[in-house]
């Protein structure tokens, strides 16, 4: 199985990230992978992101100016 993050504006529209993902075979890797690069994502324009499987399943939204506030 695969995962992958979908990248978002505030407004909710895609966005390319600032700092290019790399293929996730788990969602333990893509987890790891977004708790390494968070803040540079911020900083590149991206507010919020989405975990989804490769069945397009979404498991859920994270907002990352939420998480720099926290």
């Amino acid at each position: 199985m695969a995962w992958t993050w979908r990248f978002e504006t505030a407004d909710g529209a895609e966005t390319a990230p600032s700092v290019e993902p790399e293929e996730f075979t788990t969602q333990g890797d893509a987890e790891s992978w977004i708790g390494e690069y968070w803040k540079d994502l911020l900083e590149g324009g991206t507010e919020r992101v989405r975990l989804s499987d490769d069945n397009g399943e979404e498991l859920y939204t994270m907002s990352l100016r939420e998480a720099l506030d926290a």
